[in-house]
This record gives C-alpha cells, sequence and structure tokens, in this order.
C-alpha cells in the first residue's frame, strides 16, 4: 500500500548519492553493478586499488574518517597492504562502469508508474519527478504521491495555514473552530432583528440599540422573569403592572416581616442591658456613699485612726468610670439601634406610597383594557366582515381565471388556425421531444387547430416522433384527426377530401409527401359526436434512419409539417 512504501528520494545528478535502488532495473541485475558498501546499483562508480567498485557518494563517506580497510577484500579473504586500504586518492572514476550501468534498461520503481529507459535517462529525466513517487508531506508526515502534494496542501493537510475570510489573519486549519470563537470579524446573527453579516467586534454595540433585542424586565429584582424586546418594555410594563404589583407587595411584606421580626429582640436585649446597668450604677452609689461616712466619723481614743489605703479609696473611683463607659457604649448602640428602625420605618412608609401609585395605575390600566376590549370586539366584527367580502371576492376572481384561461386558450387556437385547408406546423426542440417519445413520456403530439373555410371541417394532425402500430421505433408516424366543430351541422358527412401530409424540406428540394382519400365507412370521418375522432394516416409516414442521417429535414432543432385538405366540392 501507499503508507507501507519507502519515500523516493529526490533527483541529483551530482556524486552525492547512494546507489540506485536494484528495483529500477528492467532485467536482473548482475554483481559487478553493485557498489561494494551500499550494495545498490552503482551510481558515479569509483574503482579502488583493489579492484572493488564503488558509488562515488559511499567511497567519499567511507574514507571521510580516515584510511579504511576494504570490506570485500576481508570477506573474499584476499586483502593485502597497501592496495586493500581505501583512502582519499587511492580510487579513480571508473567511466566504462558507468557507461555500462547508464545503459542498462530501467523502469520506475514506484508503484503504478509505467516509464521504461536506461538508468541513464532514469536519473536525468525520471528520478524524483515521478508523479507516482511517494514523499512525506513536510507539515503533518502523512506519506503521499508526488502529484497529490499540492492538493493535500491546499485542501487536505490538517496542518496547513489558511487565512480567515473575515479579519485575514493566518491559523492553522485544526484551530479552525478555536478562531471562529474569538474572530473579531465573525459574522453574528442578532437573536432579536434577526440582523445577519454583524462582526462581533460590533454586536455589543448592536444590541445596545437595537429595539428588538430582548432585555430583562427592570422587575426581575423582585421577582419578574420576563425577557422583552426594548421596543415592547413600556407596554409590558403597563400590561404587567398588575403581577408586578403583587411581586412588589410580597418583596415589601417581607421587609415588614423581617423589620418586626428584628425590632422587639433588638429593643428587649437593649432594654435589659439598660436596667443592668442602672442596677450597677445604684450599687456603685450606696458604696461610695458607705465610704464617705466611714472617713468623716469623729476619732475614738488617744491617737487619730491611720489614714484609709490610697488604693482603697480608688477603687470606688475606677470602677464608676468603667461603668460610665459600658453605659455610653450602650447608650450608643441604643442610638444606632432606633436610627436603624426609623429608617426601616421610611423605607416602609416609601413603598407604601410606591403601591398607592401603581394601584392607581393598575385601575387606568384596568379602564384603558376595557376601553382595549370593547374596541377589539369592534375591531373583530370588522375584520370578519371584511373577510366574507374577500372570500367573494376570490370566489369572483377564481371564476374570472377561469374566463380569462379559457378565452387565452381561444385566442392562441384561434391565431393558430388556418381557414383554407392548408396548414403549415413547426415543431421545434425536435431533439428533445423525439427523446421524450422514445422514453414514453410524451409519445404523441397534437398540432392547433385548422379549418377548410371559416364554417367548414375542423381538422388538427397528430404526430408520433418515435412511430405508432408497425412504425414504433422505425418511422415517424403522422395522422389527420377529425375535430368536433362549431360548423358540423351546416357540412357534408362523412368527411370525403382528399388529405396530403408533406414534411418539408427546408432546402426546398425534396419533400417527403403522403396523401390518402379518406374511407366513408371508417368512423374516423363521420361527424363527431366527442371532442375528435379516431386518428387515421400514414404510420409509416418517414423512416426514422432518414432523419437520423444528415439531412435538410431537421434544422436548427425544429422540423416543419404541412397539410394540405383539397376543398373541390366544398
Amino acid at each position: 500500500s501507499m503508507a507501507e512504501q519507502e519515500p523516493s528520494p529526490p533527483s541529483s545528478l551530482e556524486g552525492n548519492k547512494p546507489g540506485f535502488p536494484t528495483s529500477i532495473l528492467a532485467d536482473k541485475h548482475e554483481d559487478k553493478h553493485l557498489c561494494t558498501a551500499c550494495q545498490k546499483i552503482l551510481r558515479r562508480p569509483f574503482q579502488a586499488e583493489c579492484g572493488h567498485r564503488f558509488c562515488s557518494y559511499c567511497f567519499n563517506r567511507a574514507v571521510s574518517s580516515g584510511p579504511q580497510k576494504c570490506s570485500a577484500c576481508i570477506k573474499e579473504d584476499i586483502f593485502e597492504e597497501p592496495t586493500s586500504i581505501l583512502k582519499q586518492g587511492c580510487a579513480f572514476p571508473d567511466n566504462a562502469a558507468r557507461r555500462e550501468v547508464e545503459s542498462l534498461a530501467a523502469v520506475c520503481p514506484n508503484e503504478g508508474c509505467a516509464w521504461t529507459g536506461t538508468v541513464k535517462e532514469y536519473e536525468r529525466n525520471h528520478e524524483g519527478k515521478c508523479e507516482f513517487m511517494i514523499i512525506p508531506c513536510p507539515s503533518c508526515k502523512e506519506l503521499l504521491r508526488f502529484s497529490e502534494q499540492e492538493r493535500h496542501n491546499e485542501r487536505e493537510c490538517p496542518e496547513r495555514t489558511l487565512n480567515c475570510k473575515y479579519c485575514k489573519e493566518p491559523f492553522q486549519f485544526k484551530n479552525i473552530k478555536a478562531h471562529d470563537e474569538i474572530c473579531p470579524k465573525y459574522p453574528m446573527i442578532c437573536e432579536g432583528c434577526a440582523k445577519k453579516k454583524i462582526p462581533r467586534e460590533k454586536y455589543v454595540d448592536h444590541i445596545k440599540f437595537c429595539s428588538k433585542f430582548r432585555t430583562p424586565c427592570r422587575f426581575h429584582v423582585v421577582g419578574c422573569d420576563m425577557s422583552v424586546e426594548k421596543e415592547k418594555i413600556h407596554e409590558h410594563e403597563r400590561t404587567c403592572s398588575y403581577e408586578h404589583l403583587n411581586l412588589l407587595l410580597h418583596c415589601i411584606m417581607g421587609l415588614k416581616v423581617n423589620l418586626e421580626g428584628m425590632q422587639p429582640q433588638s429593643l428587649e436585649l437593649a432594654s435589659h442591658k439598660i436596667h443592668e446597668l442602672h442596677q450597677s450604677l445604684r450599687d456603685l452609689e450606696a458604696r461610695m456613699g458607705k465610704l464617705s461616712a466611714v472617713a468623716a466619723a469623729p476619732v475614738q481614743g488617744a491617737c487619730a485612726p491611720a489614714a484609709l489605703p490610697t488604693s482603697f479609696t480608688l477603687l470606688p473611683s475606677a470602677g464608676g468610670a468603667a461603668l460610665e463607659l459600658q453605659l455610653q457604649s450602650e447608650k450608643a448602640k441604643v442610638a444606632e439601634l432606633s436610627r436603624r428602625c426609623q429608617e426601616l420605618e421610611l423605607k416602609a412608609s416609601t413603598f407604601e406610597n410606591i403601591v398607592c401609585v401603581l394601584n392607581r395605575e393598575v385601575e387606568r390600566a384596568a379602564t384603558t383594557l376595557e376601553a382595549h376590549n370593547r374596541q377589539h370586539r369592534l375591531d373583530q366584527d370588522k375584520v370578519e366582515t371584511l373577510s366574507n367580502k374577500v372570500r367573494q371576492l376570490e370566489r369572483a376572481l377564481g371564476l374570472k381565471d377561469l374566463t380569462i384561461a379559457e378565452m387565452e386558450g381561444r385566442l392562441r387556437e384561434m391565431s393558430a388556425a388556418t381557414f383554407d385547408g392548408i396548414f403549415v406546423w413547426k415543431i421545434s426542440d425536435f431533439t428533445k421531444k423525439r427523446q421524450d417519445a422514445i422514453a414514453g413520456r410524451a409519445p404523441a403530439m397534437f398540432s392547433p387547430a385548422f379549418y377548410t373555410s371559416k364554417y367548414g371541417y375542423k381538422m388538427c394532425l397528430r404526430i408520433y416522433l418515435n412511430g405508432d402500430g408497425t412504425g414504433r421505433g422505425s418511422h415517424l408516424s403522422l395522422f389527420f384527426v377529425v375535430m368536433r366543430g362549431p360548423s358540423d351541422a351546416l357540412l357534408k358527412w362523412p368527411f370525403n377530401q382528399k388529405v396530403t401530409l408533406m414534411l418539408l424540406d427546408q432546402n426546398n428540394r425534396e419533400h417527403i409527401i403522403d396523401a390518402f382519400r379518406p374511407d366513408v365507412s371508417s368512423s374516423s370521418f363521420q361527424r363527431p359526436v366527442s371532442e375528435m375522432n379516431i386518428a387515421s394516416g400514414c404510420p409509416l409516414f418517414c423512416p426514422l434512419a432518414k432523419l437520423d442521417a444528415k439531412n435538410t429535414y431537421i434544422r436548427d432543432d425544429t422540423i416543419f409539417i404541412k397539410a394540405i385538405v383539397d376543398l373541390t366540392g366544398l
């Protein structure tokens, strides 16, 4: 398979490649044509002093790192110094061997290629240029034919680089979806107005001003989950004001419950703390009074009492200051709670005002809605009346269309009709119509009607482009048809006029002509009781082979049929 083939090496006319693969030879190779080093067909052969031949490339590679022993001499057990030592300058180009190798018959080793020639021609003209050569894609490393490289690089390689058709920036094909997600010029479609080809970088600006773009209702903060087109937002707020009022009422009631649940607990806690502070303050004042009385009592005995310790007299003062600070802190907390209560009361009052306003709006909206409903009922009655009129007009229009179609058919028939018994029928698109006849889609065609006179017989022709009856598939069949006419009651029956049918030569040289006189006993020529009688005429009118060969009956894919009705006796 292609994937298993080795990549073919590119061509080189210099001696910088190893030998040719043995598979290029048309015949079995000989050992003397093989390189001692690479065991391939010699390319630019060099002969060493020991007599062994090497490709120029193989020899130079072998001695590039210094003198080497000839491996072939060692293998053949003929090694001797210095002749079996390979080194620079000890080998010469073997032109005789080169000419012999280059004249060998060669074939292309690439599967599917039929090239043949000599080894010289292969190296000069075909190697590295074969369309069937297998090479790796430099990007994705997939193996492919040389002839498919351009198509692969342009259409198939997953690593190929493309330019975005919108922003012109380059990207790898495998990243096309990721690029489309970030491309600033990528065309977007507005979900509102359905406008197409809006660059992504301008999409945000577009939806800001698009009147059809849907945005959340302003009352979504209280629970309305409707998304409305911008141009209809006011209508939505007007029609859904009752629902909005309910949502707002629920929100206010929730706030009120929270407020009521918070106030008693906080105020009761604050009152309890204040009561405790007052009690502590009274206890402190009582203790301080007792201490003052002890300090002012008269001296009993010879010696004055020792002074009260300083620390004892200061403790009460320190305790009072701490209690005073705690009292101030609790008072501040009470004041903060009072302030928050006032704010919540103010908010509740504001919400109550809003509810009143919304109530009035709802009442006005209800009145307006009732007026709209009355008008809507009146409009529906008008629409129903107009619909009935439209249906009546459509019926009348349909009848007129039928009349017009009938008149157009008659007009076409009258414009194509002749009134002298002579009729020329032009059949264009002959090839297509004949193919339709062969396929059975339209085996027969009728001509427009023609007349013997204005008040005479009405007739037409019927043609089978692939034959009918005995002429099917071999002849063009042409028939004459007597039709029911407006003046049949005034005419002689059965029809007994000679009829001549012709396929016209468009060079006016050799027309195909057939004529017949009606069989008066045939039903085909009695007075018609239906639209037309059974056709009668020439099933073998003209061989199809005559029309298939070069002829002058068909020109510009058109033929002409002529009918002549003899008017003698009319």
